[in-house]
């Protein structure tokens, strides 16, 4: 299958202020989030991206763009709903530091995948939708340009969190285990078996040995001798 590079969004005003903005509209990239996501698209400027998903919320839309302009041709640039910020129901717009007082917070921590945000999305139901959408995409893509395809997907930080512990085979109980930094870059190869995860929560380094793609196959016993360079 193609491979999936998923980027979440760079650092927001909400996030600056520790805030839960969940759908709000109007939440933009602050100066940092925009230096992360320039960075971003720096780093995947040697690979010739084939499409840029993108949720439709702003931070995410903008990080999209910085990706978008750093690449020399003019990749497939949908939005997808599916790939939205979970709804956090009456918990959006409140800040996490209140939050933490709530009931409901040691369940987010230790059993997501029984959390049902007050007015909002169940984590389970959150993690479900991201990963449909994902699958479908790559399928899609890997169609289009063959299983050497690379394509991104901008979203979320509890959104990649899912779709990575789904990849890794990892109950959703576990997804709080994994960290996803503003404007990182994780990267999962939907081979014809299983996923495989080839990077999680990155904000460095050469991205150029994607350049061709990946062509999963048998996991190399011991490990095997590492990415090739273009």
């Amino acid at each position: 299958m193609a491979t999936v590079i998923l980027v979440r969004h760079g650092r927001s005003t909400a996030n600056a202020t520790g805030l839960l903005a969940g759908r709000a509209d109007g939440v933009n990239l602050d100066q940092i989030g925009r230096d992360q996501a320039a960075l971003t698209g720096e780093r995947l400027a040697p690979v010739p991206l084939v499409g840029v998903v993108s949720s439709p919320l702003e931070r995410c839309q903008q990080t999209a763009q910085f990706i978008l302009d750093r690449q020399a041709g003019t990749p497939y640039a949908p939005v997808d709903i599916d790939l939205t910020e979970c709804d956090y129901g009456q918990w959006q717009g409140r800040m996490l530091s209140d939050l933490m007082t709530e009931d409901l917070w040691p369940v987010v921590q230790s059993q997501p995948s029984a959390v049902v945000f007050p007015g909002g999305e169940s984590l389970a139901a959150m993690q479900a939708r991201s990963v449909a959408a994902i699958r479908r995409h790559d399928a899609a893509f890997e169609s289009e340009h063959g299983p050497g395809a690379v394509w991104a997907a901008v979203s979320h930080g509890d959104i990649i969190k899912s779709i990575l512990a789904d990849a890794l085979g990892m109950h959703l109980d576990m997804f709080q285990r994994i960290n996803v930094g503003p404007a990182s870059i994780s990267i999962v190869s939907y081979g014809a078996g299983r996923p495989s995860v080839y990077a999680t929560n990155t904000d460095a380094g050469d991205l150029s040995w994607l350049s061709n793609g990946i062509h999963s196959g048998d996991a190399p016993v011991g490990g095997g001798s590492g990415h090739k360079a273009p």
